[in-house]
C-alpha cells in the first residue's frame, strides 16, 4: 500500500495549521496515498512553558477536521497528536488519533513517555513536557485491513519496551509523529527509527515537525518511512512537504520468514 508522511512547520496559530494540514494531505491523496500521517502537534506547537488554549476533547475541531479530510480523500489519516483537555486537569494529554476513510476514529492513543531533559551541554535548553502534558498509561494497537498498527509519539521512540510490547500484537507498522529537538535529531532520529523497524520487522511511518516554530523552538525534521529491513524509503527535505513510499507486505512476509527474530524471542 502507498503511505505518506507530512512534514509541518507548525505554530500557535490553530487555523493556519488547520489549513497547511489540509492542504499537504490532499497533496498526498492526489499522489496516490491510501495513508497518510501527520506529525505531532500538528494542530498548534505552543512555544515552550506555554499552556494549551485549543485543549479539546476527541468531538473538538482538531479530530472534526481529522475526520473531515479521511472522509474527502478516502484515505486513512494518522493525526500525529493534539492537545486533548483532561477533566480537573490544567494539564493536557498528547493525544494521537487514527481515522478511517469513513470518518471514525478507531484508535486514539496518549503519549506514555514524556521529554523531561537538559541539553544545555548539547547546545539546548531545559525542557518539561510533564509540567503540561499528563501521561498516557497503555499501549494501544489499531486493528485495521492492513494489518495492525502500533502507536507511538515522538520521545516513545527511545523506549524499545514499548515497541516490544507492541509487536507481540501481530503488527505490521509502528507509526512515530514526532517534533524532535534539533539538538538530539541530528545524531538519534534516523539510527532509532530503523532500530525499531530492524527489531520489530515493522513498516515504520514517521511524520515530524521541521525548522523554526518560534524564537524559542525549532525542530529537526527528516520525516521519513522506514522498511522491515530498516531501509530507508522516503525521506523528507528541509521544508514543509509530504513524501511516499509503497510498503510491500509480503516482502515484510519474507522477511519474516527468512529471518524469524520474532519467532525466536526468549522473554
Amino acid at each position: 500500500m502507498r503511505v505518506a508522511v507530512v512534514q509541518m512547520t507548525s505554530t500557535d496559530d490553530l487555523s493556519g495549521n488547520l489549513a497547511a494540514a489540509r492542504q499537504l494531505v490532499a497533496e498526498a491523496a492526489a499522489g496516490g496515498a491510501e495513508w497518510v500521517a501527520l506529525p505531532e502537534m500538528f494542530a498548534y506547537l505552543r512555544r515552550e512553558g506555554n499552556r494549551f488554549p485549543c485543549a479539546q476533547g476527541l468531538d473538538g475541531e482538531i479530530v472534526g477536521n481529522l475526520r473531515e479530510m479521511a472522509r474527502r480523500h478516502r484515505i486513512w489519516l494518522l493525526g500525529g497528536s493534539f492537545p486533548e483537555a483532561v477533566p480537573g486537569d490544567e494539564r493536557v494529554y498528547n493525544t494521537s488519533v487514527l481515522i478511517s476513510p469513513q470518518g471514525d476514529v478507531e484508535a486514539t492513543y496518549r503519549k506514555i513517555h514524556l521529554f523531561d531533559v537538559d541539553l544545555g551541554e548539547h547546545g539546548g535548553g531545559r525542557l518539561r513536557e510533564s509540567a503540561s502534558i499528563a501521561a498516557g498509561e497503555k499501549p494501544v494497537v489499531a486493528r485495521t485491513p492492513f494489518g495492525g498498527v502500533g502507536l507511538s509519539i515522538c520521545y516513545d521512540l527511545r523506549f524499545p519496551e514499548l515497541y516490544r510490547a507492541l509487536s507481540k500484537e501481530d503488527i505490521r507498522f509502528l507509526t512515530v509523529p514526532s517534533a524532535f529537538a534539533r539538538e538530539t535529531g541530528k545524531d538519534h532520529w534516523e539510527v532509532l527509527l530503523r532500530a525499531r523497524a530492524v527489531e520489530n520487522q515493522c513498516f515504520v511511518l514517521a511524520p515530524a515537525q521541521w525548522g523554526e516554530h518560534a524564537p524559542d523552538r525549532a525542530s529537526y525534521g527528516r520525516a521519513m518511512i522506514v522498511d522491515p529491513w530498516g531501509l530507508v524509503l522516503a525521506v523528507a527535505p528541509d521544508r514543509p512537504c509530504t513524501v511516499m513510499a509503497d510498503c510491500d507486505l509480503a516482502q515484510q512476509d519474507r522477511i519474516r520468514a527468512a529471518l524469524p527474530a520474532l519467532k525466536h524471542r526468549r522473554l
